[in-house]
Parts: C-alpha cells; structure tokens; sequence
C-alpha cells in the first residue's frame, strides 16, 4: 500500500505540475549511473549495460599534514540532481562556465529540495564528490569500441571551509571540462523538469527515467530487457536477483507514474520495451 500511495502521489504531483522547464543529460549516463548507496571514500564504481561500462575513480583532498584524504565517488538522488544542473545549464548557455552559489540553491528549491540543515550538508558533500572524482567511459556499439576518459570539472565547484550563513555554498561559476561538454553537447537526452521534481528524493526512480527516456522513443520495434541485463545496469548494489526485482518494480512504476507515454511490458524475463513518445517534444527540446 506504501508503494501504491507513492506511486499515486508521483503522478499526481507531476500531473499537476504546470512547471515546462526542460532539463538535459548525457545520454552516457543514462545508460550507467552513479551509486545510490555511499561506498567506502577510497572505493571505485562500476557499472555496466549492454554498450556502456562506467567506472568512476574517487578523487582525494590534499592535506596540510600527513596524506591526503580520499574524498570517495558521488552517489544518491541529490549527486543526480546536481549533475543535472550542470549539464542543463552548460546547455541551456551553451557554455562550459556555470553559475552556481545562489543559482544552482535556486534550482534546487525549485525542484523541490530546501536547502538548509542536513540537506545542506549534502549538496554540499556531493559537490565536492563531484567535482573531484574521474570518469571513464567504455562505449560499444556495432562491434566498434570507443574509450572515453574525463574529469566534469576543470575547476571545482566546492569551496573548503565556506560559511554557509553567507549565503555561498560553491565558487561563483564552474568550469566543466572540455571532453564532457563536448559528449554533452553531441549526445543529449532533453527530460521533463516536472517529472524530475517528482520523483526527486528516488535515485533509482531518477534513473530509469532517464533511461527510459533515452531508449523508448528511438525503438524501431518492441525490444526485450532481461532481468540479467537490467540487474546489471540498476542493481549493482544488490547481490541476488529476487532482491532485486520488487525494488526495481518499485521504481520502475514510479517512474511510469511520471512519464504516462512510456509503453513498457513487465513479465518473467523482465521489460519489454515498446516504441514511445519522447517526454520532451523534439520541437520543445531544441528551442533550450
């Protein structure tokens, strides 16, 4: 019933939701997403699915005394919705520059998070996560191979030691690095602010969305996704198969609730996938 309630408040939130703003997101992580669980701060991520395998390498702070700290890889909903605002915004200005401070506070109030307290201190975290670690992507598809290595950030985005009773929690503007702007600009995927709001404390939720809409509204024709292949790309964390399935049920309906033209078939052998529309209108989608 807890499910269900939830399920129902998503789409009724989002069905009421007056909110057109669209945001975007490399369609490279649509397919292989960050953790949703902290790992230990030295720890590496790696995920696969059928032609992306992500591996994230945490970065480490320097110190004035003794080595330096590991700062461990971005994981949750709130590392999801920052990574959003970045590749929105660099897209939205065409830009590698990115206000943050009270932008990116603003964002985020928008979709729902009020930043102050815990919440704060998590934005906070994952800033820093994100701006120090670095990306590798493996891309296969039609028997070629493709290598793509990346920081997001040429500068970081976390400032060390910032009063947060002044108002600033990050540098006036961020730089995203060349390599990842330029992905980003190649191979976005538009989705629908008003959905991500929704959905917006469910990193698991957050990612099928942004999968589903990724893959639906290109299908030529119905397309089966086994419970192998979709443990491997959203359940990473989980070791057997019958643990993984309710929770993903779960979030894929959450997700559904949320995107109400995406055709999906559940069964034993896991999703098929139909042709959809894309949740974003390719008309509303160009004109960012």
């Amino acid at each position: 019933m807890d499910v269900d309630r939830r399920v129902v408040e998503a789409a009724a939130s989002y069905m009421a939701d007056e909110d057109n703003g669209i945001g975007f997101v490399y369609s490279g992580w649509t397919q292989a997403a960050l953790p949703h669980r902290r790992l230990k701060d030295d720890q590496t991520w790696q995920i696969t699915s059928d032609h992306v395998k992500l591996l994230i390498e945490p970065g480490r702070r320097a110190n004035d005394f003794g080595e330096p700290t590991w700062v461990g890889v971005p994981y949750g909903s709130r590392a999801r919705l920052i990574m959003l605002y970045l590749q929105t915004e660099a897209l939205r200005t065409n830009s590698r520059e990115i206000e943050l401070g009270k932008s990116l506070r603003a964002w985020l109030t928008r979709l729902g998070i009020s930043i102050g307290g815990k919440s704060l201190k998590d934005v906070r975290e994952q800033a820093e996560r994100i701006s120090r670690c670095r990306l590798t992507f493996h891309i296969q598809t039609a028997g070629r191979a493709g290598l793509v290595n990346q920081n997001i950030m040429d500068t970081a985005m976390f400032v060390d030691g910032a009063d947060p009773g002044q108002g600033t929690l990050f540098l006036e503007t961020a730089r995203l690095s060349e390599v990842f702007f330029e992905q980003l600009r190649k191979h976005p995927v538009p989705l629908e602010e008003a959905a991500i709001r929704a959905i917006n404390n469910n990193s698991m939720a957050l990612d099928i969305y942004c999968w589903l809409a990724y893959r639906l509204h290109v299908l030529s024709g119905p397309r089966q996704v086994t419970w192998k292949a979709l443990m491997g790309q959203f359940g990473s964390g989980y070791k057997e198969q019958f643990h993984f399935k309710p929770r993903f049920l779960e979030n894929l309906n959450l997700a559904l609730a949320v995107y109400p033209d995406a055709k999906v078939d559940v069964d034993e052998r896991g999703l098929t996938l139909k042709p959809s529309k894309s949740p974003v209108p390719q008309k509303a989608a160009a004109v960012r």
